[in-house]
């Protein structure tokens, strides 16, 4: 992470622990996403010491202009970063503004004028239905050993059968099978209650039958081959060795897997604020682009029939 103790005088450094203890306690911010943030705001400071010659203070930052933003946002463009990356750095670098002038130490105006780069939208590469449940199933096809075939096969069940995030079906715990539905703890520390179809439990259940090791009802489910708690890249990577058997394309993924499952419920009708809740979407703009994804297939469809198209 880039280190900004000596590009910044003692009173900034103090303001951002403190900005970064807000993001963390009262917005309840992901880890990666503070990381993020703090590097962000790294870079930005360091440009701007190095813009005006010198260590950055308090007075450096409240006579900063709208200019010397867009020179750094110019810059960070010319070394190949994209617009998603760059719209970050500059909720970043708001944030941390507005939590000076809500502790009464500045107000600029200067971000005001400056507009949050416009990021493409890509469309989630979803699978096939077919493609989907051909994923799960083969994993019998590829693993001799039991009872890890059943392990893996309950993950990718988990992930297209209830659209949970991969760091989402290996924090389960045999309480979390006891009711109905599924409470996930996702991005942010926010809770959901995820339906748990028959076909995801019993694809759980034939994993809880072969398991070779003791499992209590708050430890993690999911485990290895030495009885640790199963790291998410043995997953991706038994995708990687899934892609190569049924020759499906790099993006599937085992997030892909989550992706379809929103287009494929949307795809059948489904209710697109229900489709939010199931995901664990904060806003329901982020769970819109599932319509973006359903419109594709639909077109593609026309395309390959249609005598006149």
């Amino acid at each position: 992470m880039t280190d900004t103790a000596t590009l910044t005088d003692p009173a900034v450094s103090t303001h951002i622990s403190g900005w970064l203890r807000d993001l963390g306690s009262v917005r309840r911010l992901a880890a990666k996403t503070l990381e993020a943030y703090q590097r962000d705001l790294a870079q930005f400071l360091n440009f701007l010491a190095l813009h005006t010659g010198g260590p950055v203070s308090i007075a450096t930052l409240r006579e900063m202009r709208a200019a010397d933003l867009r020179a750094f946002m110019a810059q960070r463009r010319q070394d190949g970063v994209e617009a998603r990356s760059l719209a970050r750095s500059l909720s970043a670098i708001k944030s941390f503004f507005r939590f000076l002038e809500r502790e009464g130490v500045l107000a600029t105006e200067a971000l005001n004028t400056v507009r949050t780069p416009k990021a493409k939208k890509s469309l989630p590469k979803a699978l096939t239905v077919l493609e989907a449940k051909a994923t799960i199933t083969a994993t019998d096809e590829l693993e001799g050993r039991p009872w890890v075939a059943a392990r893996d096969m309950a993950v990718l069940s988990l992930c297209y059968g209830a659209g949970l995030r991969i760091s989402e079906a290996l924090s389960l715990s045999r309480a979390d099978l006891e009711g109905p539905t599924l409470r996930i703890t996702g991005k942010g520390g926010k809770t959901r209650m995820v339906p748990l179809i028959e076909p995801v439990r019993a694809a759980v259940g034939s994993y809880l039958e072969l398991c070779p090791f003791p499992l209590t009802r708050s430890q993690p489910l999911f485990r290895g081959v030495k009885g640790g708690v199963l790291s998410p890249r043995i997953i991706q990577l038994r995708m990687q060795d899934l892609r190569s058997a049924l020759g499906l394309p790099p993006s599937a993924t085992p997030h892909a897997l989550r992706h379809s499952f929103a287009t494929h419920l949307l795809g059948r009708g489904g209710d697109l604020r229900a489709i939010q809740e199931l995901l664990g979407h904060a806003s329901l703009s982020t769970t819109q682009i599932y319509t973006g994804v359903d419109t594709e297939r639909l077109l593609d469809a026309y395309r390959a029939a249609h005598p006149r198209s």
